[in-house]
């Protein structure tokens, strides 16, 4: 298929089920899990915990209905607004919020998060500490000068964006344009968390392919310190997953602040 005919994330019919148990599962045919699910919890554990990132607020604008990338971020701030584009992801996620039957299972992120931790026998629950700190699931349009408008939302302490980017963006235009109105978010000096898989031309949800921007890791950087950031981490992931679903090379984690 020409990647002209892919369809695109925020534009087209995205089913975030689906993409959960494509991407995010624990079936024994998921072969995701250390690129997407370990390398995600290990290195959130780091930028939180050694960064020094916490405060009141932290606004989450990521792809599909995943939840696992919040279990650090929970434990640094008081409250999360997740924004989510289209409502067939809000459904998925409030059905997890709210502990309804047919809830995606995520009790194998959250084993891999206890094996994490130094003392694994006082291990909490942190699927009921991120539904506790997760306060409003909002919708958003990427075209309004206000993504929310007519809610206008606090100035977030951190805005965390996982693979949202990359499936949004058409070109480098895009992806700067985009990632400013990311920044807009932030109070003076927040901190901004990207989670992006480098050179992907696709991937896969169910039957359909979607768009995937290819960039590499210089990009990232320029554009970041374009937009006056100060970057903090940056650690890539070599690709460990053999699936044609998608065709990433690698997963890029970076960490920056906004200079004040």
């Amino acid at each position: 298929m020409d990647s002209t005919t892919h369809k695109l994330y925020h534009e087209h019919n995205f089913d975030s089920r689906q993409c959960l148990e494509h991407y995010f599962s624990d079936k024994s045919d998921m072969v995701f899990g250390d690129d997407l699910l370990k390398s995600l919890i290990d290195n959130l554990r780091q930028v939180f915990a050694v960064g020094h990132i916490n405060g009141d607020i932290l606004i989450d604008l990521s792809i599909g209905s995943f939840i696992h990338h919040l279990y650090s971020a929970c434990e640094f701030f008081k409250n999360i607004i997740v924004l989510k584009v289209n409502n067939r992801c809000i459904m998925e996620l409030k059905r997890w919020v709210d502990e309804r039957t047919g809830a995606f299972y995520w009790g194998h992120t959250s084993r891999l998060l206890q094996e994490k931790e130094e003392n694994s026998d006082q291990f909490e629950d942190k699927e009921g500490k991120v539904r506790s700190a997760i306060q409003h699931i909002v919708k958003y349009d990427l075209e309004k000068e206000n993504m929310t408008d007519p809610l206008v939302l606090p100035p977030a302490d951190c805005v965390i964006s996982a693979w949202l980017l990359g499936v949004i963006s058409k070109d480098q235009d895009d992806y700067i344009r985009y990632l400013r109105k990311f920044s807009k978010l932030l109070k003076p000096g927040g901190h901004l968390v990207l989670i992006g898989s480098l050179d992907t031309t696709y991937f896969t949800v169910g039957k359909d392919k979607f768009h995937g921007f290819t960039y590499g890791e210089d990009f990232v950087r320029k554009a970041l310190v374009g937009e006056g950031f100060i970057i903090d981490y940056c650690k890539v992931q070599e690709r460990t997953a053999v699936s044609d679903l998608i065709d990433y090379k690698a997963v890029i984690y970076i960490a920056a602040h906004k200079e004040k």
